[in-house]
């Protein structure tokens, strides 16, 4: 049988306590135990971005945490970033500008944008580049993803 520990933690702005089987990663941790599906597994290395979350604000791969260490912990899923029905403007901003193509992405590259935008409320191109190195789009719309990050950063 695997070792369990109770955690503590906000998810999407409401507190939870949960066991985590410890040297769970996060990732399987909001899939399987939160049942929060948006947040998805790529390449479970830290390289492809599909299960980028917030975690006190910041991005982290989800595939790279253990579980355990939410403990104490603000996460922040895609499901999150919708409130009161209504889409993140960066949400919206993906939709009006056909960010997406097959969509396995989007997820990671929304709060990827979500994390710039909170720091950088007008990027760069440069610094939209850099905030998007960590995510791929095997489907190749990093143009329009772009421009819904420029279009999200005027409002």
């Amino acid at each position: 049988m695997s070792e369990k520990v109770n955690i503590n933690f906000s998810v999407n702005g409401d507190q939870e306590t949960r066991e985590a089987v410890v040297g769970q990663t996060l990732l399987k941790f909001i899939r399987d135990e939160l049942h929060l599906t948006g947040t998805k597994e790529g390449c479970e290395i830290g390289e492809c971005g599909a299960c980028i979350v917030l975690l006190n604000g910041k991005p982290v791969n989800s595939c790279m945490v253990l579980a355990v260490e939410l403990d104490g912990q603000e996460l922040v899923t895609i499901e999150g970033l919708a409130k009161n029905g209504e889409l993140d403007r960066i949400q919206q901003a993906f939709i009006d500008h056909a960010a997406f193509q097959c969509g396995y992405c989007t997820p990671g590259m929304i709060i990827s944008a979500r994390a710039l935008l909170d720091r950088k409320p007008s990027p760069t191109d440069e610094d939209i580049n850099e905030a998007l190195s960590g995510n791929l789009c095997r489907c190749g719309a990093y143009q329009e993803i772009r421009e819904a990050i420029k279009a999200s950063s005027k409002k």
